[in-house]
């Protein structure tokens, strides 16, 4: 007879063990839009309520400038940043925030139009590495374990590259042992790959013999491009959109929207697939939005010069594309939007005055709903400390968690949004102690915390589902 405690301590392990079982692993982020490169999380047991009360704060540290979002592999939290005339690569414990190493260069880049001068591209880990973009195109793979260097390239004078409008902002992605880029090289390095394990080019491509000849599609007259190298401003290729790899009637794609357009590669050799122009007729204007793909179609976005939006399906031949729709229902600047159930959740607009929060249907863009969330003479300057900023999100960032869509808006405002296609149903806000404008980078989730940063503040959030 099995007596009455040992019972009782089977029971207990029983109840344990099925919770265990039941419980869904922890997720890292890895890199830009997280684990599955779409700003979606597999977590559950994750936060259903906000209240203006807020959510316990885990922990929290100044930093130095930049719009880079902390990546985290495991326990491990690296954060690119910069301090005075130094790049800083900083790996963190994601519980603590301490310093577990860092690694600085340095810098003397100066944004053109006077926004923040610190990186702007997510760190992207690996089981062995840490690989950063600097804003002056530094490209930097380090050991993730102790942050010794691994290889370095300087890409600006590698690749022949432009000054770009406000540095360098489109992160890297890793194919297999292929890290891909874009870098905006002249005449024909828009896109290359590296090897990851050396920093060696493996191909590049993209620029005059891509462009050369093909329609400006929505420009006047739709006159064919010709390549002018000696008109460096126009010939711009550097994008802030981060490639997105695609499998597409069975082949691969690399899929890149460089400033010019839409450009898909062979990701094994470089060799073109096919091209799409989509440029605002604007001089000081640029690409920033990553392109969201499902299944044959692929949606790019732009919020200069009235450019909007464009569905395309990729041709079974993998060769062409066809347009499904185009339209001004998302005119995305800088953050991407979230995709679920067929629909798209995002903050559209250029500026902070017209910026409002949208639903889009993916198929055929219809607007299900908007609320503005702009606000007038809205300026680029900081709020002063202890100024309570507008009762407005501005633009922002959506991701999604455990059926939730969280909002980040550029003013700190944190919101909690349920997945609807009726209207806008705000769960609650809370704008975040310390957080003030401009707060571009997009919210991170990792092992049921969240991570928010602004130009100077880095902080942790419980999000554990209570």
């Amino acid at each position: 007879m099995t007596p009455p405690i040992l019972l009782a301590r089977l029971a207990v392990g029983l109840v344990l063990l099925l919770a265990a079982s039941t419980r869904m692993p922890a997720a890292d982020w890895p890199e830009f839009l997280g684990p599955t490169r779409d700003n979606i999380s597999p977590e559950k047991g994750l936060r259903q309520n906000l209240s203006a009360d807020g959510v316990p704060v885990v922990w929290k540290r100044e930093v130095g400038t930049g719009y880079s979002a902390p990546s985290i592999k495991g326990q491990t939290l690296v954060l690119h940043h910069r301090l005075g005339g130094e790049e800083i690569v900083e790996a963190c414990d994601a519980a603590t925030g301490k310093t577990i190493w860092k690694k600085t260069y340095p810098t003397r880049f100066i944004d053109p139009f006077g926004y923040n001068n610190g990186p702007r591209c997510s760190p992207l880990l690996t089981d062995r590495y840490c690989i950063t973009f600097g804003a002056e195109g530094v490209l930097l793979c380090s050991n993730l374990s102790d942050g010794a260097e691994v290889w370095r390239r300087n890409t600006g004078a590698d690749f022949e590259v432009p000054e770009a409008f406000f540095g360098v902002g489109s992160s890297p992605v890793l194919d297999g042992d292929k890290l891909i880029l874009i870098v905006g090289g002249q005449p024909n390095s828009a896109v290359v790959a590296l090897d990851v394990h050396t920093g060696k080019t493996l191909w590049e491509n993209g620029g005059e013999k891509t462009w050369t000849g093909e329609p400006m599609l929505g420009w006047p007259g739709e006159r064919l491009i010709q390549w002018n190298t000696a008109d460096p401003a126009f010939q711009k290729q550097a994008s802030y959109c981060t490639p997105v790899m695609a499998t597409i009637h069975g082949k691969r794609h690399a899929l890149c929207v460089t400033r010019q357009g839409l450009l898909s590669l062979d990701p094994e050799t470089g060799a073109r697939h096919f091209a799409y122009w989509f440029r605002a007729r604007q001089d000081s204007s640029v690409n920033a939005m990553t392109p969201v793909v499902q299944e044959d179609c692929v949606l790019i976005s732009s919020a200069y010069f009235r450019n909007g939006s464009v569905l395309l399906r990729v041709r079974p031949d993998g060769k062409s594309v066809e347009e499904v729709w185009r339209g001004l229902q998302l005119e995305m600047h800088w953050s991407r939007p979230v995709l679920t159930d067929g629909k798209l959740y995002a903050f559209s607009g250029r500026n902070e005055p017209d910026a409002q929060m949208r639903c889009v249907g993916w198929a055929d863009g219809r607007l299900y709903w908007d609320r503005f969330e702009g606000w007038p003479n809205a300026g680029h300057s900081k709020l002063r400390p202890g100024e309570q900023p507008p009762e407005f999100y501005g633009r922002g960032s959506f991701i999604l968690a455990d059926g939730k869509l969280v909002a980040l808006g550029e003013c700190g405002r944190l919101g909690l949004f349920e997945v609807s296609t009726e209207k806008p149903v705000e769960v609650g806000h809370w704008q975040v102690p310390g957080l003030q404008y401009p707060c571009w980078a997009g919210p991170v989730l990792a092992h049921q915390r969240l991570y928010l940063r602004d130009e100077s503040l880095l902080i942790c959030l419980d999000w554990e589902g209570k």
